[in-house]
């Protein structure tokens, strides 16, 4: 039996209800414990979106845009300090619509989101001190 691709599946439903794998969208989405709405785009996305997208390698991602350019968008993980550039419409699948976390659902409308969006945002400065220590000082060589 073939697997139906994240593509065909909105195309067919209009809407994709999976679990993701990684980190990068970290503290909002967890891997393994969060359900993630995705719904076919409307037309160009805007700043603070999430659209999952997938490279010209063939990977799928699900990062927020931080910046809409004439002709692609700029993208970043929730997670992440590197951005990624020359992500255009047609790499685009679908976009975040809401998470469901135990049995319980956020809107990317709701005024908590739109709070969590915003706390992000304005504290990238100190996310990107943050992460790069973290990566500095690795768990496992942490106390040795």
């Amino acid at each position: 039996m073939n697997k139906a691709t994240f593509e065909e599946i909105i195309e067919r439903d209009g809407m994709l209800i999976y679990t993701n794998k990684g980190d990068s969208m970290m503290p909002l989405i967890k891997e393994g414990r969060d359900l993630l709405v995705i719904e076919k785009t409307n037309g160009r996305l805007k700043r603070f979106d999430v659209p999952l997208y997938k490279r010209d390698t063939g990977q799928y991602v699900l990062h927020r845009i931080i910046r809409v350019r004439r002709n692609d968008y700029v993208i970043c993980g929730d997670n992440r300090v590197n951005k990624e550039y020359g992500i255009t419409d047609r790499h685009i699948i679908g976009v975040l619509t809401s998470v469901i976390r135990n049995g319980k659902e956020l809107s990317v409308n709701s005024t908590k989101y739109k709070a969590y969006v915003c706390l992000w945002y304005l504290l990238f400065p100190v996310r990107f001190i943050f992460i790069k220590m973290r990566n500095l000082f690795p768990k496992g060589r942490r106390g040795k």
